[in-house]
């Protein structure tokens, strides 16, 4: 046989092999699903929720690729009974104060083992007749790069104590140990480590950076110093019913009349900012108008203009009056 036609792996090994990444990813992905409820940390949430998704998508890459193989389609199978134990002790940390060892065992053990061996099967599968397999190879050796880089910046910022980081390690020494002696998840032993991850690019969508950083809580809304004196103005025009004032802000079509009448002739006396979404270069802001006669909740969707900022829609959305407000929901 030609010797550009001789792989190391044969067809059936090459479906075994993919059944059994396909049980370790598959149940990856079903622990980090399953924990997002049980972590209180966003930054940690936040890594969990955007790699269920790649997951996800190997899970079903792998799927797809056995039937090419001779081979039942989305199957998984564990190499052995000692494979089984290290995921079951991966999953074991369900407690909320147990976020370091879930996102070790995940992170620091799982992933990187899962990276050398995807990059060692690639290495010796055959570039002429097993393309598809190396094109899911490929991907899943970059996603689990970028994933490990990540993982290891949440840890890093969680194990803020020389007590945490101990934890830590004497966690990842113990399931080290079992996914030893399973042979890893192929059952064939540990493949040495490929290159290094710390050279993989990072989008804002995975830059574990950002997560830190929305976990931090914020002084005040991020509001444009233009836009929040629109809607300091808009308000205090809101309490004075002032139309005139009120069209200032509003965009052509836009009709103060109905708010107007909504308010009726209740004593409002303050306002204040409640809420502030962005949705593209758009702001869905709700206010509250507040006074001994009534509480009004207020909305309005405001965009950017050659003018400064102008509302498009406004209403009234809740009316409460001392002694008869509805339960809050």
């Amino acid at each position: 046989m030609a010797p550009l036609l001789t792989g190391h792996v044969s067809v059936d090994d090459s479906a075994r092999l993919i059944r059994n990444y396909r049980y370790a990813v598959e149940r990856a992905m079903r622990a980090l699903g399953g924990w997002i409820a049980l972590t209180p940390d966003v930054s940690a949430k936040l890594l969990m929720g955007r790699h269920v998704w790649d997951l996800a998508q190997h899970a079903e890459a792998f799927g797809k690729r056995l039937p090419e193989l001779r081979a039942p389609a989305q199957v998984s199978e564990p190499a052995n009974e000692r494979v089984v134990a290290f995921m079951d002790a991966l999953e074991e940390p369900e407690t909320p104060q147990q976020t370091v060892e879930r996102l070790v065992g995940v992170y620091r053990v799982l992933k990187p083992h899962l990276r050398a061996s995807y990059h060692d099967y690639l290495l010796r599968a055959n570039a002429v007749y097993e393309p598809p397999t190396r094109r899911i190879l490929s991907r899943c050796i970059d996603d689990e790069r970028r994933h490990i880089v990540a993982g290891e910046t949440i840890i890093g910022h969680l194990c803020a104590t020389p007590a945490l980081t101990a934890r830590a390690l004497a966690w990842q020494r113990r399931l080290e140990r079992l996914l030893a002696a399973a042979g890893g998840v192929t059952g064939d032993g540990l493949p040495p480590s490929p290159p290094g991850a710390g050279d993989a690019p990072m989008e804002m969508s995975d830059d574990a950076r950002e997560f830190i950083r929305l976990e931090a809580p914020m002084a005040s809304w991020p509001v444009p110093q233009d836009l929040r004196d629109a809607l300091d103005s808009l308000g205090s025009s809101l309490l004075a019913r002032n139309r005139a004032a009120l069209a200032r802000w509003l965009a052509a079509g836009v009709s103060p009349d109905p708010v107007c009448l909504a308010l009726g002739a209740a004593t409002l006396t303050s306002h204040r900012l409640v809420a502030i979404a962005r949705l593209g270069h758009q702001r869905l802001v709700k206010w509250r108008l507040e006074g001994p006669d009534a509480s009004v909740t207020v909305l309005g969707r405001w965009v950017p203009g050659p003018e400064g900022w102008r509302v498009v829609t406004l209403d009234v959305a809740r009316i409460e009056l001392p002694g008869l407000a509805e339960p809050r929901r």
